[in-house]
């Protein structure tokens, strides 16, 4: 009777781990097709958009349209994914570069830069370092107000800049690593 039971108990626990499991992969499905139905969607757009010939916007455009200066990204981008919904961009570069800009800063950028692009902001960036006295990864960027003459780069404290070295997109030049 009590070998019954102990079978009885690990059959509820086995029969409760397989049904946590199930529900787990369920929720992956549902994110993966969400995902797949959110390119597909975007494509889309794209396609829509081209065939009636509204050319797409240059990413100088995109971020100027934002209050943000067009040069906080170099020349020579591959290209970008803008997600007007979610606000995310992605920005490709065809190698790891960096930017030296007329104030003595230097950027470096991966070759795929992502953040969430809102007026006057760039938030929670991943692929873009300056450095201080070492490199470290710059987190934001950020421009106070549509007249303002700073442009702000958080990079664990955040350091003001004259925003004209920004105002245009400047040649990269090919690093080893990000």
């Amino acid at each position: 009777m009590e070998k019954a039971l102990v079978k009885m108990g690990s059959l509820k626990a086995g029969s409760f781990w397989l049904s946590k499991k199930a529900k787990e992969e369920l929720n992956n499905i549902t994110q993966d097709l969400t995902t797949v139905s959110n390119v597909v969607e975007e494509k889309a757009k794209w396609i829509f958009n081209k065939l009636k010939g509204q050319p797409p916007r240059s990413l100088s455009d995109l971020l100027r349209q934002h209050n943000l200066p067009a040069g906080i990204f170099p020349q020579h981008i591959t290209g970008y994914e803008f997600d007007e919904t979610k606000s995310k961009l992605v920005v490709h570069l065809p190698f790891a570069c960096e930017v030296s800009f007329k104030d003595s800063s230097v950027i470096r950028y991966a070759t795929r830069v992502k953040c969430i692009l809102l007026r006057g902001k760039l938030m929670g960036i991943e692929g873009m370092k300056t450095k201080v006295l070492v490199w470290v990864k710059v987190t934001n960027v950020a421009v106070e107000g549509n007249k303002s003459e700073k442009v702000s780069f958080t990079a664990g404290v955040k350091k003001s800049r004259a925003v004209d070295a920004y105002v245009v997109p400047r040649e990269a030049v090919r690093v080893e690593e990000f």
